[in-house]
């Protein structure tokens, strides 16, 4: 009990956080949004603000507008867009943002451990209450909303400069790649727990603690100075607090999956733009052999409470499901994602350079794609 509550605690403040710092109530004279955020019902307040601004939108004149300029990407070429933006949805586009950034906190920092706990009491007691089952199903809905937003939100972060659409086939293949993955990870680590209880639990805390710190150690080795626009308003304890928090959630984030960025602290953005797919493959090829580690060890110490169980063949399931999650993500990233011509390697270049590394550079120079201004290409 005191380690659902605690868990629920430590996602609900990193929430109001970051409801505050998205929309800048700081520097603001608003002492009851901010006494709201004391009590906990900071999203409730910003709820009601929304639905408020969503009915006046369009009734009222605006004063100024606002000059936006988006890229689309068409078949052979991009086309940049200028549309103006009123007052009233640029705050609803903030909203929105800070609803999406909540989501993923609340999937990750909260629903995610909580529901590794209740699946790891279960196990032990060996029975669900009508009332856990309840609560594990609410995590689950929101471990899979919550992963689902990251990906895009993650898109969105590392190519704003575009309009980003996602096909409802791209949405499905996101959900079963996240949800395989999610799941096979948190399975993994409560069946280890139940044999290897504090070991399990030391597992957990050295993937957050690797995550939490690998970001600072390259910022750093870098000899960089801490960015400076991460709020204008901020000293420079107020962007180390933003910083924490962000580094946090980074490592929340990655002992479940992939956090699908890399953190770069001396960029002025914070994060990697170009697709890394370096270490996209260093952290499934480790994160594999760790989940196999684990189901290793769990199968020949495991106690009688899974006698019962046909234990070789849950330890194929979920080798293979962890495995398609890595053949749904794949997939996804040559076939469904929304700006994949801008990827200077895809996936077959990757696998090309990894299988055959001079045949590779050869089809490389082979299909070399022909420079025009203003238009990027890549090989699909």
């Amino acid at each position: 009990m005191v380690l659902t509550l605690l868990l629920m605690l430590v996602s609900s403040v990193m929430v109001q956080l970051t409801l505050i710092f998205v929309h800048r109530d700081l520097t603001s004279d608003k002492p009851f949004i901010l006494f709201m955020h004391l009590v906990l019902l900071g999203p409730l307040i910003r709820c009601l603000e929304s639905v408020v601004m969503f009915y006046r939108q369009g009734r009222e004149e605006e004063p100024y507008v606002t000059i936006t300029r988006k890229k689309h990407l068409h078949s052979d070429c991009e086309i940049e867009i200028e549309q103006e933006v009123g007052h009233l949805v640029r705050r609803l586009v903030t909203h929105r943002n800070a609803f999406k950034r909540m989501a993923v906190i609340q999937a990750f920092l909260g629903s995610t451990p909580q529901l590794t706990l209740q699946l790891y009491v279960t196990m032990v007691e060996a029975e669900v209450p009508p009332s856990r089952a309840v609560l594990m199903s609410m995590c689950l809905l929101s471990v899979t909303y919550g992963a689902l937003v990251c990906n895009t939100l993650a898109i969105q972060i590392k190519y704003d400069d575009y309009k980003i659409h996602l096909h409802p086939l791209a949405f499905i293949c996101i959900i079963l790649w996240r949800s395989l993955e999610i799941s096979t990870r948190i399975t993994i680590l409560v069946l280890f727990g139940t044999v290897f209880k504090y070991y399990g639990l030391a597992v957990g805390a050295a993937n957050f603690l690797v995550f939490f710190f690998l970001p600072w150690v390259e910022f750093w080795r870098s000899g960089a100075k801490l960015p400076e626009n991460v709020e204008k308003n901020f000293s420079r304890v107020g962007t180390l607090t933003v910083l924490i928090c962000i580094t946090v959630l980074y490592g929340g984030i990655n002992v479940f999956c992939w956090s699908a960025v890399q953190l770069r602290l001396s960029r002025r953005d914070l994060i990697v733009r170009s697709q890394n797919w370096g270490c996209l493959a260093l952290f499934y090829v480790f994160r594999g052999l760790e989940n196999s580690l684990l189901l290793l060890v769990w199968y020949f110490f495991k106690t009688d409470l899974y006698e019962y169980l046909c234990t070789p063949m849950l330890v194929l399931q979920l080798l293979v499901g962890y495995c398609l999650a890595i053949v749904f993500m794949l997939s996804f990233m040559q076939y469904l994602h929304p700006c994949r011509r801008l990827f200077t390697h895809n996936v077959v270049d990757f696998l090309h350079c990894v299988c055959c590394r001079k045949e590779g550079i050869a089809v490389s120079v082979d299909l070399e794609p022909p420079c025009e201004p203003g238009v990027r290409h890549s090989v699909v």
